[in-house]
């Protein structure tokens, strides 16, 4: 069932209007234009830049985290920091209804090991799906460039999976300009980028990546998935 005031005709114009928009443009528009829109907010730096726009256009906007119970300890740190940045008062912690303790009980231990689908599936795409599903849009941090599943992404698009209105302000984006923003508006980071981590996800799958290698290699190393289910 849709939840969104915008038709498809009007999502598929924004998204060619706004094609060469910057993305604070982009982002005041998804404010001004969608109801009940919401920010996941995974804290890597992508999402800082986000964050740091959105906070400036609408202080008290929807943001959210999928709270896995195994992000690193430095990825909970940083929230901590970017809470005293930015205030952030519609900070959301969306986690599963299943406990680390009930999911080994159910599934066995450290499903991440033998099936990182599944555990994905019940820490962090069932608890987006029943977030979601209160919202009519929601922004993401998601770039053209990250991974040839999302070259195909546009500013404004409609999401089939979640069946709302997705935007994605920084596609466009190359690495370098999500760093030189950063650097220019002194937006705090996870300090693991600085330690050879370009995407930073579950403590458990998540490793370094060597010079050269595609940024998303250090995502479920030996297994063929680079997605966790959030983007189709």
């Amino acid at each position: 069932m849709e939840r969104t005031k915008l038709s498809q005709e009007e999502i598929v114009r924004l998204a060619d209007e706004l094609e060469t928009a910057p993305a604070d443009e982009i982002l005041r528009e998804a404010v001004r234009l969608v109801d009940g829109l919401t920010f996941a907010c995974s804290f890597g730096a992508e999402d800082m830049v986000l964050l740091d726009m959105l906070m400036g256009i609408d202080p008290n906007a929807s943001v959210f985290y999928l709270d896995t119970d195994v992000l690193f300890p430095e990825t909970y740190e940083l929230v901590e920091r970017a809470k005293e940045r930015y205030g952030i008062p519609n900070l959301h912690q969306v986690r599963s209804k299943l406990s680390l303790d009930e999911q080994a009980r159910q599934y066995g231990d450290e499903l991440w090991k033998r099936d990182p689908d599944q555990c994905c599936a019940l820490r962090k795409v069932q608890p987006l799906t029943e977030w979601l599903a209160q919202h009519e849009g929601w922004i993401t941090g998601i770039r053209r460039e990250q991974a040839p599943t999302r070259r195909g992404a546009k500013v404004f698009e409609w999401d089939q999976k979640f069946g709302l209105v997705k935007v994605n302000p920084l596609v466009r984006w190359t690495n370098d300009e999500v760093w030189d923003y950063i650097r220019a508006h002194d937006v705090p980071y996870n300090p693991l980028h600085d330690q050879g981590y370009p995407s930073i996800g579950c403590l458990h799958c998540t490793r370094p990546v060597a010079p050269g290698e595609d940024p998303r290699s250090g995502r479920w190393a030996g297994f063929a998935k680079t997605e966790c289910g959030l983007h189709k």
